[in-house]
């Protein structure tokens, strides 16, 4: 395979130039990183993976960047982090884990043939990093723009979610290099999504000598799914969807417990306050059933004023880019409840996200490499032109 320079993003005289038109994007070279990363196992709360997985993704920064990366340790797995020093002014935001147990790459080894690349995590989304990486690189001047690779976004991010939300604010600019919408869109909107966890408690009787002795978890938990499911406003955008349920233990046994397992998506504050609110006053149909509930909506709705700014500079860069609204929630959806200003989908074109098809299209990585490129220059060169002194993401709009 042969090196491949991406078409041209246009300069707009209200940003500034992109990077330089001329600067070939090394396609080999990207794959070679793209194949280090994937054959570096790396499954959400597998902490030795995890570890040996941010290694070598903070090698692979160092490489192409230069400077140091710094691993910050956490319960789930160390975080990356990588700054080209100077004030901070884009975060380029992303994570290392994948949905993929050990052994995997055994059975779907990387390869890169036929147009695409495929492999464990390439498309969700290491693929996406590796075009960021390349993309810092092309610059001159990398000074302002941070890497965060975490280390949980794939279960929830609950050891990474103060460490994005704190580098964010910070930056004031996020760039999320999550995979790509159909057609290479970007995401400007996601919806608020989590996950509930009902618990019913009744009380274990014989089920043939003294069936009325028990609390039947089973037949309440029945109910508590209709219950639940009737939440949703599929109109307005709003999934109430049970997923997992089991109860029971032997079948002469009236069950004592149930669970029930419900993912939820929001795509309002106001729809996530009403739903948490609806789970929380759940209440039992059968006399002396007890009901539980933990979990919640812990991905606030990245709505998609948030994104409008950004992705404004992304269409003068690349005219005809499209933007698309989706139900799956990133680490965006963090960024952009802040304020703060945030694209998403920037990463790789392909699809198949969490299943064994998952693939990246390699004749698009060199321009999406030159778009993120290009969003850092033109972010970079709006704030240029403006008081440098910071008094928060509201009161420094990207797009004049």
């Amino acid at each position: 395979m042969t090196s491949h320079k991406a078409p041209h993003l246009h300069s707009d005289p209200n940003t500034g130039p992109s990077s330089d038109p001329d600067t070939a994007f090394d396609v080999d070279a990207m794959l070679a990183d793209l194949r280090t990363l994937v054959e570096i196992e790396s499954p959400s709360r597998d902490r030795d993976a995890l570890a040996a997985s941010a290694r070598t993704v903070a090698a692979v920064l160092e490489k192409r960047l230069g400077g140091q990366a710094t691993l910050i340790e956490s319960e789930a797995g160390p975080h990356v982090h990588w700054s080209g020093g100077g004030a901070p002014n884009v975060l380029i935001l992303g994570h290392h884990d994948t949905v993929f147990p050990l052994g995997t790459l055994a059975r779907r080894p990387f390869r890169a043939e036929n147009g695409r690349a495929t492999g464990p995590g390439v498309f969700d989304m290491l693929g996406g990093l590796v075009q960021a990486v390349h993309a810092v690189a092309s610059l001159a001047d990398r000074s302002g723009v941070e890497f965060l690779v975490t280390a949980d976004e794939e279960v929830g991010s609950h050891s990474s979610r103060n460490l994005i939300e704190e580098r964010a604010r910070a930056c004031g600019a996020v760039l999320v290099v999550e995979g790509a919408g159909e057609g290479g869109a970007l995401k400007t909107g996601r919806k608020g999504c989590g996950t509930f966890h009902v618990t019913v408690t009744g009380r274990a009787s014989h089920a043939g000598l003294e069936p009325a002795a028990g609390v039947n978890a089973l037949v309440e938990a029945a109910h508590q799914v209709l219950d639940i499911a009737a939440l949703g406003r599929p109109g307005i955008g709003t999934t109430v969807t049970p997923t997992v349920a089991s109860a029971g233990t032997l079948d002469n046994v009236v069950p004592a417990e149930a669970t029930i397992t419900v993912d939820v998506r929001v795509e309002t504050t106001d729809e996530k306050d009403r739903v948490e609110s609806a789970f929380a006053a759940l209440s039992p149909h059968l006399d002396e059933a007890e009901i539980t509930v933990r979990g919640g909506i812990g991905r606030p709705p990245m709505p998609e004023s948030a994104s409008a700014e950004l992705f404004a500079l992304a269409q003068r860069l690349l005219p005809g880019i499209e933007g698309v609204a989706v139900g799956g929630g990133s680490d965006g959806n963090f960024t952009a409840a802040l304020g703060v200003p945030t694209l998403d989908g920037l990463g790789a074109v392909g699809g198949g996200a969490h299943a064994d098809h998952e693939y990246v299209v390699i004749e698009a990585m060199a321009e999406r490499a030159r778009l993120v490129a290009g969003l850092v220059e033109a972010i970079r060169s709006v704030r240029d032109d403006r008081d440098q002194e910071r008094t928060g993401p509201e009161a420094r709009p990207l797009d004049a």
